[in-house]
């Protein structure tokens, strides 16, 4: 199989609870951003909750991440988590497939790194029988995930802050 420019330029890394500071890093980068968060909101409970997540799911192979590298240096990253819901007619085994944290360092961004990692991670879920795939946009990523062949959903809801309620 032939290897893509990006594929040979950079280091794509599956990571492991070793990476997990760089998980958990990137982690508040990205929530930083698609938030608009200035540097000085606290993100330690984030943190927190992101490194017992990692820790739990990285070894059940719940989620899998990728971090990307230039010469040693972090420039990216993209992770896949898998869950199961009840079974439709769509999607008989339930499982699906949740695309999230996909990262690219401002330099880096339209080297085709962010479309490589993402393909990376379709085709992690493709090798479980995963049919489904979602994610969250930003605006930025949109152009990205059309490009790869994700459409907008129209019917999905969401219900926030049940604690509140």
């Amino acid at each position: 199989m032939e290897k893509d420019f990006t594929e040979i330029m950079y280091e794509y890394k599956k990571a492991t609870v070793e990476d997990m500071e760089e998980l958990v890093r990137t982690r508040t980068i990205v929530l930083r951003a698609a938030n608009k968060l200035s540097d000085d909101v606290d993100m330690s409970e984030v943190e927190k909750q992101s490194r017992e997540y990692y820790k739990s799911a990285l070894e059940t192979g719940v989620h899998i991440a990728y971090l990307v590298y230039d010469n040693g240096k972090f420039i990216g990253a993209g992770g896949v988590s898998f869950y199961r819901v009840m079974p439709t007619y769509h999607n008989t085994s339930g499982q699906k497939a949740y695309i999230m944290n996909m990262y690219t360092a401002p330099k880096y961004r339209r080297k085709g790194i962010a479309y490589h990692t993402l393909d990376l991670l379709v085709k992690e879920a493709k090798k479980r029988g995963i049919v489904q795939i979602t994610l969250e946009a930003t605006q930025m990523g949109r152009p990205l995930y059309e490009k790869y062949g994700f459409v907008k959903m129209e019917d999905e809801m969401i219900l926030e802050d049940l604690l509140r309620k």
